[in-house]
């Protein structure tokens, strides 16, 4: 089986890069809740998870396995990871199936890119 990789587009929406100029303190804060979000072992891993499903999507049901989590575990990182922005859920009856939301991540991948 090949493995996915995930492609980021960056985006011009958010956050400028960090080298372009001094932020003001909204943009400081939005880029930190982001960066705070990805400075975790697990959350780093389920996005990784997200980023090679092969349909796009994965139900919260399928990172208890992979992650060696419990259930109230894989659901307190996936609401950080929602709250930043990071990832979308979709419910569908009982369960709730996540995507990477691709512009935020190529947004905090932007802040970081060098100008010019």
């Amino acid at each position: 089986m090949a493995k996915r990789v995930a492609t980021i587009e960056p985006t011009d929406q958010c956050c400028p890069s960090v080298l372009a100029s001094p932020l003001d303190s909204t943009q400081a804060a939005e880029l930190a809740r982001g960066f705070m979000a990805l400075a975790d072992p697990v959350r780093l891993r389920m996005l990784s998870i997200l980023a090679a499903a092969s349909d796009g999507e994965v139900c919260v049901c399928e990172f208890v396995g992979p992650l060696c989590k419990s259930q109230p575990t894989i659901s307190h990182h996936l609401k950080i990871l929602s709250e930043t922005g990071l990832v979308v859920g979709d419910r569908r009856g009982k369960w709730v199936w996540y995507s990477l939301n691709r512009g935020r991540l190529a947004d905090l991948q932007g802040a970081l890119q060098p100008i010019g």
